[in-house]
Order: C-alpha cells, then structure tokens, then sequence
C-alpha cells in the first residue's frame, strides 16, 4: 500500500510578509497555490494513479487543495475531512512574523522549532507533540486497516503536522530537521509486512517519483 502525504500549497502572495499560521489563520490558498493543488493532481494522473482515498484536514487550504488535486487526477469518491490533520495552535505566535517573535522570543526559539521540533515553552501552542504523534499513529493504524495492498492513499496537511509524521515511516528521529515539508511537496512511503519504507520526503509532486514505487 502506498501513502502519499502532501502538504498544501502557498498561502502568501508576492510581496506579502509571512507570519504563523496555524489552525486559527484559516487562509485560503493564493493563485500559486491552487496551482501547487493541480499539479499534484496532475502528477498522479500523468502516473496513471487515482487514489482509494483522499484525506485532508479541515482548514480551507487543506481541504481546498485536495479538492483541486481530486478533480485533476480523477478522483470521484468523498474527499474525508480528518480533524487530527487540522494544523497546529501556535497559540501567541499564531499570526505573527518572524521579526515580531524573535523580538519577544528570540531567534533561537524560531530556530528550535524549525530545526529541532522543540515547541516553544509558554507559547501557548496545542496540542502537545505527544498527541500530535499519537494522532499521527493513530491514523496510519487506521489506514493499514482499511487499506488493500495495491491502495494509494493521498493525505493532505500542513507542515506542522506532517513533520510528526516522518519517524513513524522509517525517517531517521535523530534528524528532525529532515522532517519538515515545504509548501506543494509531497512525501512517498510504503507499508509492506515489514512495516513502513519512505521512499521520499519533501520533493516536488512528478510523477517519476511514484514509478516502481508499489
């Protein structure tokens, strides 16, 4: 069986400043970023692959995204909608630029987190990494068992969560900083009696990624 997780396309345009955005900043995706949704719908296509299941979390650039991929890559079936995948609370960060947290914070607490996964202490961020990772498991559970084994399964995140996806299919824990994704990319992995192998992680949707890959 086959997971390719994906995370969702842009959400800032050019000329804008990016700040947090977490599961309060529901923002829609931009021009570039429905596009980044088409083409990994496309990339399926041109692969000759339309999932047995589409799942994403429920803000609007994830949910939105899969949409846009279904419909290019042919997918006629209900896209479900998995609160677990709604991105992470960066609580008093949420929101906010850079400069503006590293002001109160410092730059190393920016740092920490993209580089190390180490939440921010008094943040107020939610939920804990250890439900993040559970939810994460619990989800692959549900997956396996739903799942044929010629299956491709296509879930839809952001970076936040997906990050805590990487060690439970085979990414090395001692290199968090391998775990993050950036926007449009997608991750492959497969599950087989011997569990799970990542194939990729974090590289852009083409549909050479997914030849050979069963």
């Amino acid at each position: 069986m086959r997971l390719i997780l994906a995370r969702h396309g842009n959400t800032f345009g050019p000329g804008e400043t990016p700040v947090w955005v977490g599961a309060r900043e529901d923002l829609p995706l931009t021009d570039t970023g429905r596009v980044q949704s088409v083409q990994l719908g496309l990339a399926l296509k041109e692969a000759g692959i339309v999932p047995a299941r589409i799942i994403a979390g429920p803000l609007q650039r994830t949910a939105n995204g899969a949409l846009l991929a279904a419909a290019e890559c042919g997918f006629e079936g209900e896209i479900e909608i998995d609160t677990r995948l709604r991105e992470i609370d960066y609580g008093s960060w949420g929101g906010r630029s850079d400069a503006e947290i590293a002001a109160q914070w410092g730059e190393a607490a920016i740092h920490d987190w993209r580089e190390r996964s180490i939440v921010p202490a008094g943040a107020g961020w939610s939920p804990s990494p250890e439900t993040i990772a559970a939810n994460a498991s619990a989800i692959l559970q549900d997956i396996n068992t739903a799942a044929k084994s010629a299956d491709t399964v296509l879930l839809i995140s952001s970076n936040g969560i997906l990050r805590y996806f990487h060690a439970l299919l085979g990414g090395d824990p001692r290199r968090p900083e391998e775990s993050k994704m950036r926007t449009g990319h997608w991750s492959i992995a497969v599950h087989s009696e011997s569990g799970w192998q990542l194939h990729d992680w974090n590289v852009p949707p083409q549909p050479a990624a997914l030849s050979g890959v069963s």
